[in-house]
Parts: C-alpha cells; structure tokens; sequence
C-alpha cells in the first residue's frame, strides 16, 4: 500500500510539480527480464568457448606444503591449469590489497582460491579439478572476533601488526557523570548474525580478448571502473588494456561490490591468449560456491549500558563493539564507520561513549549488505530504547519524542545532521499510522492489537523501532559521479543519449536515470536513450552501493542536462555536455574524540512491526508492517515502495529465519535447502508504506538515497513486537522456532 504525504508544499522544493519526476513510469528493463530475453552473466554463450572450474580450499587455516596439478593437466580435455604463479600481481582488494587471487603459501578461510582448471567442458573442469592434490599443514582456526582482537592474539596476517582491521572511538560529554545523575540504567549484551546475500544469480560470467587486444570480462558487478582498476592491477595490464562489461545483473545487495570472478576470468583469457589460444573462457558457480565464495553481512557483538532521568531524559549511552571482519578486509573499515554512528541512534544525548573494532578471523570475509553496518548499530540502539522505556513505564514513542534528534540537534560525533534532519516528522506519522495519539499526556498506544481468545497460545504484540540511514560512503571520502548527455536533431529535439556507469542490479536505476535526462532537457521518456554498463564510457560515474546512485548519479545528470541543454538553445547540433558531480565534502572520525561531519545526506525511517507469535511451535507471523520514509523525493514511486518493500523483507528474514551457521569456519548452510530465505508464505498479511517527502537541499529534485533506510529499524521494531507479546527480551536473532522456544522455557 503507497500512501504519498506532500509536506509543506508551499516551501518544499520536493514537491514542485514536474513532467517526469515523480511519475511511476515502467522500467525499461521490466519488458526483457519479464519474458525471459535479457542477457545474465551465466546466459551469454560464445563460439569455441571453454569453461572454468575453481579449486576452493575447503579449509579454513593451513598452510600450503604442495600443489601437484600434473594429474589434472593430463585429463582428455583440460586445456590448461592455472595457480598462483600464473598470477602477475597477486593481491587485490576493495579497501586495501590484502587477498591473493590464488594462494600459494597459506589459506585464511574456507573460500580461498587455490588453482583455475580450463576445459572443453564444465564435466571435464569439475573431473580435472578433483585430480589436483594439495598438500596442507592445517593450523588453528580463529572464529571469535572478541579473541582475535586482544593483544598478543596470533596474528592472521604476518604484515600486520594487529588483527584489528579498523577501531573507531567517540567522546562526548562526560558519560561517568552522566551515569551518575540517571535514575534508571540498563545494561545488555546484545548480537547480530551473518546473513547471506542470497541473489537470484550465482556469480557467473565470460572473458576474452576483444579485437583490440583488451582482456574483456562480462560479469555482474556493482562498480565498473573499480572492477576494471582491479582486474588490470592483478594481471599487470594497464586499464586501457581491460574491459568490464555488465550484462543483466541478478540482484546485488552489496555483495557484488567486492570481485568474485572477475579477475579470474581474466587472467585465464589471457594466459591461454599468450599461449596462442584465443577462445572465451565462462564460469558459472554453483549455489554452494557462491556461499562459500563471497562475503556476508557482518556479525557484531555488544556491550552496552545506557542511563536515563526519570523523566525521560536519555543522559548517557556507553557502546563497545566487535564486528567480525573474516579472513580479509573487503568493506569491513566502511561497515565499521557506520555502525558507531548509528549505535547512538537518532538522539541527541549528552554523553556518549563509543569504543568499536573489526578484526580479522578464519571465517568467511564479512562485506557490505545492504544497510552496511546501520541495521547493527541501530538494532542495539533501539533495543536499549524500548528497555529504558520499559523501565521507566513509559510509551516507547513517548520516550523517542523526548530525545529525538531535531534540526541543528548535535549527533554523538558534535555535528548535527545534514540536509533535513527529519526523523522527528517520519517517527510521529509512523507512530500515528500505528494507532499511537499525541494527547495531554504525551504520546499513547491506543488501539493496541488484540489477542485470539479462542487460541491462547497465540500472543499478538506490537514493536516500534526507528532510524536514520546515511546516503554516500562518506567519511572522508569526496562523492562523486559523472555523466555525459548528447542532444540530437534539427529544429526539435528528437532523441537524448546519455553515458553513465550506473549499475542495474534490479533496483531501477537506469529509468530514473532516464526520468531525470527527461526532466533535465525536456524531451519525452521515451527519446531518452542509455548508454552503460561498459567501462568504455568515459568517466568514473561511481558505485551502485550505500544508497547513494539516485543522490550522485541524479546530481550528475541534471548537471550534464543542463549544460547540453544550454548548448542546443544557443543552436549548437547536436549539443553534448557531461558533467561530474561532486558532493559536499565530508570529515572522518576525529582519532581521540570521533568528531566529524560524517555523511553528505540521511534518508529517515520509522517502522511498526505488529505480529503473532506461536508459543506452541515458536512460530511467528508478522500481520502488519508499516514503514515511514523521508526520501526527500520519489522520482519514481512505484519503485520506491518496491524497495521499501523488498529491502523490509530481506530484513524480516534477516530477523526470523536466516541462519548463516559456521563451525568451526566451516559453512554447515552453504544450501539453499539449509539457509532459508523468505517465500511469498513469509511476507507479512499487511504492508503499509508512507512516503514523506522533505527535499534535501542537496539532493537532485530534492531526492536522497532510499535502498537501504528501511532496513535500519526492521530487527528492533520485530524483537521489540516479539517482546510485547511474551514478555521475554531476545537479545540476539535470528529467531527461529527453535530459539524462540527456548527463550520462553518450552524446551
């Protein structure tokens, strides 16, 4: 359900009435994924093409004594077997050079990458691979962050002088003090799972050597220049010498920000070219290698205690925080930054305390998923609201609207909120969509959900959680994007072409790209051609990650737009302009004090999760989940509740159901049949999804960020439901029949 708020219409300029913006116009790619035509990485066939198979380590720590790949070479059919020393520069890496592509001398986790077999079949591959005998010297696996992080832990990584990946603090106020002057205080323990990505398409693609002589890799990806910079970096080329295609992409969430197949696929197509054969080489991996192939959504462990007056004042919140960083660094530094903003929640408290870490063990490397890092920090935020308002016998929006951040409010790191601060706005529609009323004594649930007295086993509760979802790495780091836009025709416009790298990984990206060349030059949607997915395009246009392509991307369009435009009213034919957008600057975390002005922009998000819980079975059923979201402005509405919907989902099962189990670093879930996702029989009865739009000063048309704001608050508002139901706090997820079950003493 889509309700559309226009707030403040007269001085929003969100809401100013356009032709293309803001329309739900269909997605172009809708038509090609529908019936079956477009073109996934695993679809694309070439002639004389050959297939790859990888030997993973299936190991979590070892050290390599010998490869003898002699057997495997010998195999009728094997065209050519491939190991580290076929590897020109043998490190690469998102965030810093810290993974081999093919190990050599040690393997950190179960998915390390040991040799490439090539053959004139993937039977032929697989039965070769299993010929390749490698000798290990097994050591001991590390599992538990909180033990790699101590001093004197054995160091994982020679080269380092700690496993500590990245540590974060923040000092504001006094937090001893304000401890002192709290009436109540709430201590907790309190953790977050894995999760994997679980994208409809395994990671896949094919390579060769195009008629230029560039080593050409077809494969999903989330950011083409990267991926290129990458791949030429491992296989010693420069970039001018690699090309990175996108075909259709099946899904990404963040975990296609990291290389999977690329550079593998690349250094095959060229070692075979040197060799004289000049044949595609295509990968497809299986469900299995896929999980135990790329990283997952960081686990976090903390401890917390968190003091408020009795009036309601939240006066001090005091966070220590370990992530689990796997066997490499992959985005665990970006990941780690927003979880301690976020473990302060949207409030303005005097005192605050922060101390976080990621460090590295022998379990799968821990990457971006969707949110990256804010569904943790705000999980612990909002538990210890929803405790403190227990405690105090207060209504849990009540409490929120006491200490909410407002516009100009300072966050825990001294800066307040850029762009609109309105997570005020979003939590009181949220609350007041849920049956909350603000009267004479504050903030009340009136029309509370009601238990079935004809099933007593059946409890109903209702949970409400909240949060703020940065848009842009940030940090630091100078967002960007660029884009290029030609006009063509004579008197009249008569077709747009734009250039832009954006990645279309299923979240529409590419239309609302084209609503806005539209909006920008005034010619109609469909004169709107798009140009991407290539690396051949001119500039760097930026990842399709951190919510941040609509922001960047949009900004760079209309900039681009512009200047074309201005040049095809001056009778310039056809006019061509591109543009590179670039963001308000950024600070990273002050090292003693954590102050900074951490991000560009924030979307805002309030959730209500009203469900039933079986206490016979351990089952729970969400029957209504309402989401309020500031995205400043939908360019696109129907694919905004697309997302909201989506994303809350994947967040549902996060919460209730996906269980990532490791033993030992081995991966006991690496099946679908054995990690459970969400079916259509999970989706809750009732979805509710009000968009408020408050235009970002900065934003194109006002537009921030919307992929991942709703995944902030799903996990609290659902534990907290769950809570209000039994009575008994979960205070790590997720909750399966089973763990619910012994949570509530039933076995």
């Amino acid at each position: 359900m889509l309700l559309l708020l226009d707030v403040n219409p007269l001085k929003n300029p969100a809401n100013h009435m356009t032709k293309i913006i803001g329309k739900s116009l269909p997605r172009v790619d809708a038509h090609a994924k529908v019936i079956g035509t477009a073109q996934y990485s695993g679809d694309i066939d070439m002639p004389n093409m050959a297939y790859m198979k990888i030997l993973f380590a299936r190991r979590p720590h070892a050290l390599i004594k010998n490869i003898n790949i002699s057997e495997a070479e010998k195999t009728d059919g094997v065209i050519a077997v491939f190991t580290a020393k076929d590897v020109p520069v043998n490190r690469y890496g998102l965030q810093i050079p810290d993974q081999p592509v093919l190990c050599d001398e040690r393997v950190l986790f179960v998915g390390d990458q040991i040799a490439l077999v090539v053959a004139e079949s993937e039977k032929i591959a697989s039965q070769a691979r299993s010929k390749i005998v490698v000798e290990y010297e097994d050591l001991p696996v590390v599992t538990d962050p909180r033990e790699s992080a101590k001093d004197g832990a054995e160091l994982l990584h020679s080269d380092k002088d700690s496993n500590i990946v990245q540590a974060h603090k923040i000092r504001k106020g006094d937090v001893e003090a304000g401890f002192a002057q709290s009436d109540v205080i709430i201590e907790a323990e309190l953790q977050t799972p894995f999760q994997e990505h679980a994208y409809l398409q395994p990671e896949a693609g094919v390579a060769y050597v195009d008629e230029d002589g560039r080593v050409t890799v077809m494969a999903g990806g989330q950011w083409l220049k990267d991926e290129q910079h990458q791949v030429a970096h491992s296989l010693g080329l420069s970039t001018d010498k690699v090309r990175i295609i996108h075909p259709a992409i099946g899904g990404a969430f963040g975990g296609r920000e990291d290389i999977s197949v690329q550079i593998v696929l690349g250094l095959a197509t060229m070692r075979l070219n040197e060799r004289g054969i000049n044949r595609p080489v295509k990968i497809i991996w299986t469900r299995e290698e896929s999980i135990i192939g790329h990283a997952k959504r960081h686990p976090f462990y903390f401890k917390t205690r968190w003091g408020a007056s009795k009036e309601g004042k939240i006066l001090a919140a005091e966070v220590d925080a370990t992530s689990d960083a796997g066997a490499y660094m992959y985005t665990s530094n970006k990941v780690l930054g927003n979880a301690t903003l976020m473990v302060a929640g949207p409030y303005e408290i005097p005192n605050v305390k922060v101390d976080t870490r990621s460090s590295y063990t022998n379990n799968i490397p821990t990457g971006a998923l969707r949110g990256f890092g804010a569904p943790q920090g705000a999980f612990l935020a909002e538990m210890m609201v929803n405790k403190l308002a227990e405690a105090l016998e207060m209504d849990v929006v009540e409490l929120r609207m006491k200490n909410i951040l407002h516009e100009g409010s300072l966050m825990s790191v001294q800066t307040p909120l850029t762009g609109n601060a309105t997570i005020d706005k979003v939590t009181e529609r949220c609350a007041e969509e849920a049956g909350w009323e603000n009267g004479k004594n504050g903030w009340n649930l009136i029309d509370a959900p009601k238990n079935d007295k004809a099933n007593p086993h059946l409890k109903r509760g209702i949970g409400f959680a909240c949060g703020f979802k940065n848009t842009g790495f940030s940090f630091g780091y100078q967002e960007n994007s660029w884009a290029k836009i030609e006009i063509h025709g004579n008197a009249e416009i008569e077709r747009v072409v734009v250039h832009h790298g954006a990645a279309e990984v299923g979240q529409g990206a590419h239309t609302v790209i084209m609503q806005a060349v539209a909006e920008s030059t005034g010619a109609a949607f469909d004169q709107v051609e798009f140009i991407g997915g290539d690396s051949d395009i001119e500039g760097d246009s930026g990842s399709v990650s951190a919510s941040r392509m609509t922001f960047m991307a949009l900004n760079a369009v209309k900039g681009a737009g512009e200047r074309a435009l201005e040049k095809w009213q001056n009778e310039e034919r056809p006019a061509i302009a591109d543009y590179k957008y670039l963001a308000p600057k950024t600070s990273a975390y002050e090292a003693e004090t954590g102050k900074c002005t951490p991000n560009v922009a924030y979307g805002h998000c309030a959730q209500v999760a009203d469900l039933e819980v079986d206490t016979e079975t351990g089952h729970i059923h969400i029957h209504n989940m309402i989401s309020t979201s500031d995205l400043g402005k939908a360019i696109n509405p129907q694919q905004v509740v697309g997302q909201i919907e989506g994303g809350t989902l994947q967040m549902i099962g996060h919460t209730l159901m996906e269980d990532f189990i490791h033993n030992d670093g081995y991966v006991q879930t690496a099946e679908l049949s054995t990690y459970l996702i969400p079916t259509v029989l999970d989706i809750p009865t009732n979805f509710k999804t009000v968009i408020v739009e408050y235009g970002d000063p900065n934003g194109p048309w006002g537009a921030r960020g919307v992929g991942e704001m709703m995944t902030v608050p799903t996990s609290a508002a659902i534990l907290a439901a769950v809570h209000n139901a039994t009575g008994v706090w979960f205070d790590e997820f997720p909750l399966t029949p089973e763990r619910v079950l012994r949570g509530l003493d039933k076995i």
